[in-house]
């Protein structure tokens, strides 16, 4: 059963104007399904809920078992599509002060993200005293930020543990069987799994990209993928009129044809911060090109309508907002009366915060329509395993549809080889003495 309803009764955009879209969409879906087996057609992730390794997938949870038994830290090294998927599930369904305290799993770390020498240090005086592991995810082995970091810290490990030990520490992530990162891990046996070459970064992380660290969290990633089918059932239908899937990337397509193009991803739930981040990706390498796309932001509510909340209700009428609604929550505070009442707040004596909560949203949703801010609400019934895995899968999908739509091909990525070839001249890197 889905989790997930989707509410255009904000967006401005009427259904008939939507419908219009049925005979493109319909012709996209169908390109889609066609060249779903095709490898250089990124389309992988179509079927990834259904169409995945069993036998990687039980090696994945053993992994997984296994770092929980022998390691207090996890660091995963990767950048971009390598690590945000991960993280975007395991903040939004860990406790929020996880990596604070000693708990049943490991706490999950990142490196490889920035090539901040600060970071890295203080990195390594965190893992220095403690039982650690690393997950290294690379395609090809030569991105240059999880490149440096793992060249410190498996050195790190190896001091630590003595050469042997370190390699059965060691879980690399990374071409089935090219690449640089691919080599090394054969010639040094470190367990391996598998980058499937017909999912990109950004769309991974329902493999073995986000599925080992996820594990390791203690996350049920069978219920994750559960939650993925159940989406990918549900937006088989390639008729609009009953696919809210291909609705929203309708919806977003005519609201830039309507000068709006900026959208802003909204949660109440600040476990939902990095989930935003993955979805900022997603969207903004997938449609960012040939002077194209919608440029993805996010906030965190209420906390960022103290901060951008005015340029929201009053600024540069260029944006909508697309809102997270989670429904139910399994945690709750009763507010109480004060005798005193000096901060005013006694009129909400009884009310449970998440009520609040829910009526801040509501309040915002209407003041912004208002101001010409068009809503899109995805609400979810709640936040666990199942709806997420399912809210990745629709977005996965809205994105595919939406470039599509819009002209580009939302697989590829030209325009990040760019900074690439001027970061290397300037280093000096072999090869790269004229490219700029």
């Amino acid at each position: 059963m889905s989790n997930i309803k989707v509410d255009f009764s904000y967006a401005g955009v009427p259904i008939t104007e939507v419908l219009k879209y049925n005979e493109k969409v319909n012709k996209i879906h169908e390109e889609f399904q066609k060249n779903k087996d095709d490898e250089k057609e990124f389309l992988g992730w179509l079927e990834l809920p259904t169409n995945y390794d069993k036998e990687e997938f039980q090696k994945i949870k053993e992994a997984a078992k296994r770092i929980q038994e022998n390691s207090e830290v996890l660091v995963v090294i990767g950048i971009g599509g390598s690590y945000l998927g991960a993280r975007a599930v395991i903040e939004a369904l860990s406790d929020t002060f996880t990596n604070y305290k000693k708990g049943k799993f490991p706490r999950i770390i990142y490196a490889g993200n920035n090539m901040s020498p600060r970071y890295i240090n203080n990195l390594i005086d965190f893992i220095s005293d403690k039982e650690f592991s690393i997950n290294v995810i690379s395609k090809s082995g030569t991105t240059t930020e999880p490149g440096i970091a793992f060249r410190i810290l498996r050195e790190l490990l190896e001091n630590k543990y003595g050469i042997d030990e370190a390699k059965s520490r060691i879980y690399v992530t990374t071409d089935k069987e090219k690449g640089a990162l691919k080599t090394l891990a054969t010639e040094e046996d470190y367990e391996t799994f598998v980058i499937p070459d017909n999912v990109g970064g950004r769309y991974s992380v329902l493999t073995a990209v986000g599925l080992l660290p996820i594990a390791t969290a203690g996350i049920d990633i069978e219920k994750l993928m559960l939650g993925a089918k159940t989406a990918q059932d549900k937006y088989s239908d390639s008729n609009i009129k009953y696919n809210e899937c291909y609705q929203y990337a309708v919806t977003r397509n005519l609201l830039y044809l309507d000068d709006k193009d900026i959208e802003i991803l909204a949660n109440y739930e600040p476990k939902m911060h990095y989930f935003t981040e993955w979805w900022k990706q997603l969207y903004g390498e997938s449609e960012g090109k040939e002077l194209k796309g919608i440029f993805p932001a996010g906030v965190d509510l209420t906390t960022d309508l103290h901060s951008m909340g005015q340029y929201i209700q009053e600024g540069r009428r260029n944006l909508f907002e697309t809102v997270i609604n989670i429904e139910e929550t399994e945690e709750n505070i009763i507010m109480k009366a004060d005798e005193d009442n000096l901060d005013g707040l006694n009129y909400l004596e009884g009310k449970d915060l998440d009520y609040i909560n829910k009526k801040a949203m509501e309040g915002t949703v209407m003041a912004h329509t208002k101001g010409g801010v068009p809503n899109i609400l995805i609400n979810m019934k709640k936040l666990d395993e199942e709806t997420i895995g399912e809210l990745i899968y629709f977005f996965e999908l809205s994105c595919a549809m939406s470039g599509k739509i819009l002209g580009v091909n939302p697989f590829n990525q030209p325009g990040v080889e760019e900074y690439k070839k001027n970061m290397f001249k300037l280093l000096g890197k072999p090869g790269y003495e004229n490219k700029i």
